[in-house]
């Protein structure tokens, strides 16, 4: 599969750790990798040698640490670097918007809110218009993953969900992992019915089975165009956010949707993406569509 995968280096842990993954990646679906650092001179107000030259040295440094590491592990894997004379996260969109597939670290999971996320990973992450892959090093306490499932979360039923179950089942067939796809549902309110929805609902045997029947109906083209993919579907009643991280335990990646925002709706990553990007324990791709 040609493309290419771009990682935005920092020189924390959460860089290395996604540029090992977006290797890994790369090496699996035969495409390139390209490991980027943005980078202007600030003054430093500290008292150490930190002058354009020095500061510039420690960026250098950032990419040839990665480099070395990315290409040790995986030899034959095509490799750039290139130092970004700009703004962090401006150049670190163009980078986003050019690349088959971005890559951040992520600070790890908790409580918090989006300041565990990392300030430049969430603004990054709401408004790119390709799909973002958020790592995190793995913590010793964490037990081995059980399985290899992609986890998918299917929100959109519909034309507008498509880049997402299309993402989810071209990284299962890559891993020949299985794609496990989850699809949460409520009992709507009484007054939002109309007598064309009870009647769906009545001719599906229940709110269930409709739901179901969406969410197989939804897969259909995906198992017709990855045969070689196992597919296992999950429908639970519940919040969207807790059934997905319920089915996350074991997962190599799970995959959410986000819209893609308006001019004026740029903070809003959604509550289920939220969920995930912070409480998973594996790599969170996120795919924005229509």
């Amino acid at each position: 599969m040609p493309g290419t995968i771009t990682v935005g280096l920092d020189g924390t842990d959460h860089s290395l750790a996604a540029a090992d993954w977006a290797a890994a990646e790369a090496s699996r679906r035969g495409m390139a990798l390209r490991l980027v650092h943005a980078w202007v001179w600030q003054p430093l107000d500290v008292a150490v040698a930190a002058d354009s030259d020095v500061q510039q040295q420690w960026a250098a440094d950032v990419l040839r640490e990665a480099e070395d590491r990315v290409t040790a592990a995986f030899p034959g894997l095509a490799v750039t670097t290139e130092l970004l004379p700009a703004e962090t996260v401006p150049s670190l969109l163009v980078e986003a918007a050019r690349a088959d597939l971005f890559v951040l670290g992520s600070r790890g999971h908790g409580a918090m809110g989006g300041y565990l996320l990392g300030s430049v990973a969430l603004k990054v992450l709401r408004q790119a218009v390709r799909p973002v892959v958020l790592v995190r090093p793995p913590r010793r306490d964490e037990p081995a993953p059980a399985a290899e499932d992609v986890v998918v979360g299917v929100q959109e039923v519909d034309e507008t969900g498509r880049p997402v179950l299309e993402f989810a089942f071209a990284a299962a067939a890559a891993r020949d992992s299985r794609v496990r796809a989850v699809r949460a549902w409520s009992v709507p309110r009484v007054f939002t019915w109309s007598p064309g929805s009870l009647y769906l609902a009545d001719e599906a045997d229940g709110l269930e089975a409709l739901e179901r029947k969406r969410l197989s109906e939804a897969l259909r083209p995906w198992r017709e165009k990855y045969p070689q993919v196992e597919v296992v579907e999950h429908v639970e009643i519940g919040s969207a956010a807790d059934v997905l991280l319920s089915n996350g335990p074991g997962a190599c990646l799970i995959v959410v949707g986000r819209r893609l925002p308006g001019p004026h709706d740029l903070r809003r990553i959604g509550s289920v993406t939220h969920a995930a990007l912070h409480h998973a324990l594996c790599p969170v791709a996120v795919v924005p569509h229509p």
